[in-house]
């Protein structure tokens, strides 16, 4: 297929999050893991031990990727559970604060200096780094919910909210105390490389939320609305990335004032649902179960995309396409680019 030169425009993405339709199909991925951008281009990349110069190459090499891919913008998240204190409990068993007296003496007020150290290097990089055109999204990575998983641990947590519930109450809090700090912090220091910022906080599994809707609404979405209130105080706009079957929480996360919403699996609900009962008041994007990307071949995927890509901008206001989570190292090439290949001939269409 001829592919003709694209020149990126991060404000064609941008208009997803004012719900408005952009002036051609943009692109958007979660996240598109390095081992997989490695994968297609042949050769190894990676940011591990990189500084100065070769780490602004690093970002270079990345970025390219995702222009040369025909997107708009592409991700980058400062990871907040990856610097926290005996982080790992995210993926199972327990954290480290396990009673008031571990709550107590975990060292909340080192962590945005850890944070800073971190991460300031790559936020400096990716703004060398940055082609005409093209911005990030993202900003600070994992939410609320998810650091309360990291520090205690998904059990241990359900048992918390009963055994202890005043630590419970504390706990998130503390979290939001965090968030706002760093957030207040990144926003201040790199709002001119993030084209929007965007929250990745996974509150459900197939079936339900994956703690009762009703203590997720006293207790993480408060501290969502301290995030998107300086988020919306600068003029920027908030993505929120949730997996999960979370329609019981979509109206209170609609009221706490997200912008747009992605993650979609068909196993919950097809994504005319979403389009059907959100798409006037929020951006949507994805659209494509990772599943149907990395199980079929080039041309099942490039003529499905094809098709529903079309039916989707045409129905949903503001919409951006891509996979329904992210394009993970185990990916299938064909199917990515199969993706890829069908926007820009929706695009061409429409020209």
């Amino acid at each position: 297929m001829h592919k003709e030169s694209f020149q990126p425009d991060y404000t064609n993405i941008l208009k997803v999050l004012y719900n408005e339709r952009p002036d051609y199909l943009p692109l958007y991925e979660h996240h598109i893991d390095t081992p997989f951008i490695s994968k297609v281009l042949g050769r190894e990349i990676s940011a591990e031990g990189k500084t100065g110069e070769d780490l602004v190459e690093h970002y270079r090499t990345v970025i390219g990727f995702w222009r040369d891919h025909t997107y708009d913008a592409f991700d980058y998240e400062a990871a907040i559970c990856e610097i926290f204190p005996g982080h790992g409990a995210i993926l199972g068993g327990e954290g480290p604060i396990q009673s008031r007296t571990d709550f107590e003496k975990y060292p909340f007020d080192e962590l945005p200096e850890i944070f800073w150290k971190t991460y300031t290097p790559h936020l400096e990089a990716i703004r060398k780094a940055l082609p005409e055109g093209m911005k990030a999204y993202g900003g600070c990575g994992y939410g609320i919910f998810e650091s309360a998983q990291d520090l205690v641990g998904y059990t241990s947590l359900c048992l918390m909210q009963y055994d202890d519930p005043d630590l419970f109450t504390d706990l998130f809090k503390r979290i939001g105390d965090l968030y706002e700090t760093l957030w207040s912090e990144m926003i201040k220091r790199y709002s001119d490389i993030f084209v929007f910022f965007r929250m990745g906080d996974d509150l459900g599994f197939r079936t339900n939320t994956l703690l009762d809707p009703q203590v997720l609404r006293e207790h993480v979405i408060p501290q969502y609305r301290r995030v998107i209130s300086l988020v919306h105080g600068t003029g920027k706009k908030f993505l929120m990335h949730s997996c999960g079957c979370i329609f019981s929480l979509m109206e209170d996360l609609i009221a706490a004032g997200i912008d747009a919403k992605h993650s979609n699996e068909d196993q919950i609900a097809p994504f005319s649902r979403w389009i059907t009962d959100y798409s006037d008041r929020i951006g949507l994007f994805g659209g494509f179960d990772m599943n149907e990307l990395i199980l079929n071949p080039y041309d099942y995927v490039y003529h499905k995309v094809l098709e529903e890509g079309t039916e989707f901008r045409a129905k949903a206001r503001g919409y951006g396409l891509g996979s329904g989570n992210s394009i993970p190292e185990y990916a299938s090439v064909e199917g990515f680019e199969a993706m890829v290949d069908a926007v820009r001939e929706i695009r061409r269409r429409e020209k």
